[in-house]
């Protein structure tokens, strides 16, 4: 793919309209990989021989749709996969983010060559700020959905951006918007909000479709939120915008320069987010709420609680005080290997279920004397590929850490399962990866949250529907009840066995059937459930 990705040197010299739309309807779209090597040949061209400011403008108000196509298509090769990226992957992330950024400062660029007393000087100026805010926004956006670490310097531009916008009147001025689906028109202000909402949102702990949506509504919503200058002597709420520092929003109690500090006022939209969670209890589609058509009604109540403490600029207490720690903690990944650690030996079909290939049948038979019990644990880890890779604990709480390592070591997936023994403990205890980001140095940060109990490693299968011919047991835990939080005892089993009612044959120390409750957690590759035993 690098080849491919290869930066093309730009020959053309592009000084009229005809010129450009020719070259822009011969784009690649049914091959983004050369699409994007074409888009960015063109914008070169502009940018190293630009033509008159008008023309410019038109030209790369031409290129929004067909760029955001081939970007999206693009972003594909590393949306929702587990990190590290791979090579390819990377490219693809470096190339999508490269091009945002080179559109964002073509706009800049042809910012530059307006004309002072151009009477259409402050629509066009306002029309240019929103895409240099937009298009470097959308950089900062495909970091969170490749789950990487911001570089320096991408808020310092949005601040940047944004307080052009202010200076020269137009942050509020309306601007066309031909990406919206409905027609609506935008401005600076509105464009520059929407990012902060994004970030409050915690976007490396969201997964992809629920960060999809909170991208739709932090761009429909962010009109409905004020910016205003921080005036000497007021009190400043907990948050506010300093343009001066590279970061989104920011505690006010370290900001020292008022004349630096905008203050939001999300009052409107917090009436918003009620009203919508209202109509939804009252059975009102997310369609017709204008929330979308590709999400569920619990989807939409689920998110919209979580999002109603950030967006209302309320400071979310921890139910658990985080207190610095450091170690190394063992951590594995995958339900085979995390049922190796849990148990501290190899899974096998229960004997009344047990079918013996032939293989294993010859083997038994023939080598049976050459079996050693007392072989060490971990190096059998090792031979069976459930190896764990160490984590640096960086601090803790009473249900969960934050961890981290280098690029070195297994591939991980927000929301997976994992076994975790802490750097002050013995045992391996169930974990979830609730968030992930891959940093500037290439290695990996973690908010990794515990399952409450001590997992009982078991076997399970769907109850057999004819006496003697079930499948074969699969890996899954047992968690235990733990009154002093108010949880009751659970299941995880794999992903995709629960549906309400099902029942199930669980075998531990003897076989039981069971039938399954609720659904009280689920990853891509587990679902943590309650039951009663029948």
């Amino acid at each position: 793919m690098s080849a491919v990705f290869a930066r093309v040197p730009a020959t053309m010299k592009i000084s009229d309209l005809q010129t450009g739309f020719r070259i822009l309807s011969g784009l690649s779209l049914a091959n983004s990989q050369q699409a994007v090597v074409e888009m960015n040949q063109f914008l070169d061209s502009l940018l190293q021989s630009p033509p008159a400011a008008d023309v410019y403008l038109q030209l790369l108000e031409q290129t929004r749709i067909s760029l955001c196509f081939i970007e999206e298509d693009l972003a594909r090769r590393y949306i929702n996969k587990p990190l590290p990226l791979g090579a390819s992957e990377e490219a693809a992330f470096q190339e999508v983010v490269t091009t945002w950024l080179k559109a964002a400062r073509a706009y800049s660029h042809c910012a530059q060559l307006q004309s002072a007393d151009d009477s259409a000087q402050t629509e066009r100026l306002a029309l240019i700020l929103h895409r240099c805010i937009y298009y470097t926004g959308m950089a900062v956006i495909e970091h969170h959905r490749a789950r990487r670490e911001l570089p320096g310097g991408l808020w310092l531009d949005l601040h940047g951006f944004y307080a052009s916008a202010e200076e020269w009147g137009v942050a509020t001025l309306s601007v066309p918007d031909s990406l919206d689906p409905l027609g609506r028109s935008t401005h600076c202000t509105a464009a520059f909000v929407g990012l902060l909402l994004i970030e409050l949102a915690g976007p490396y702990s969201l997964s992809v479709r629920e960060l999809g949506l909170v991208r739709r509504w932090a761009s429909h919503w962010s009109p409905l939120v004020s910016m205003h200058t921080a005036v000497p002597g007021e009190p400043l709420p907990t948050y506010v915008v300093d343009l001066m520092r590279d970061t989104g929003l920011c505690a006010s109690s370290a900001c020292l320069q008022p004349e630096n500090l905008r203050r939001l006022d999300p009052s409107r939209l917090t009436m918003q987010i009620n009203e919508m969670r209202r109509q939804l209890q009252q059975r009102i589609s997310p369609a017709q709420l204008g929330l979308g058509e590709d999400c569920t009604a619990a989807q939409c109540q689920r998110l919209l609680r979580r999002l109603a403490g950030p967006w209302s600029l309320l400071r979310a207490a921890r139910r658990f005080r985080r207190h610095n720690a450091s170690g190394i903690s063992k951590v594995c990944s995958g339900l085979a290997g995390i049922h190796f650690s849990v148990s501290g030996k190899e899974f096998n079909q229960p004997e009344s279920a047990r079918i013996y290939s032939r293989q294993e049948f010859d083997s038994l038979f023939a080598f049976r004397h050459m079996a050693d019990p007392t072989r060490e644990l971990v190096v059998r880890q090792a031979q069976l590929g459930f190896a764990v890779d160490d984590w640096e604990v960086l601090d803790q709480c009473a249900n969960g850490f934050r961890l981290s390592r280098s690029n070195a070591g297994r591939k991980l997936a927000p929301g997976q399962l994992l076994s975790l023994c802490p750097h002050d403990g013995n045992a391996h205890f169930l974990a979830q990866l609730v968030w992930l980001r891959q940093e500037q140095d290439g290695g990996l940060v973690a908010g990794i949250a515990a399952l409450p109990g001590r997992p009982q490693a078991i076997a399970a299968r769907p109850m057999p529907q004819t006496p003697g011919h079930g499948d074969p047991y699969s890996r899954a835990f047992l968690l235990p009840a733990v009154s002093a939080i108010g949880v009751e005892q659970t299941l995880v089993i794999p992903q995709g066995w629960y549906y309400a009612e099902r029942l199930l044959q669980i075998y531990h120390d003897s076989v039981a059937q069971v039938k399954l409750q609720r659904l009280v957690a689920a990853g891509p590759d587990f679902e943590r459930v309650t039951f009663i035993v029948v």
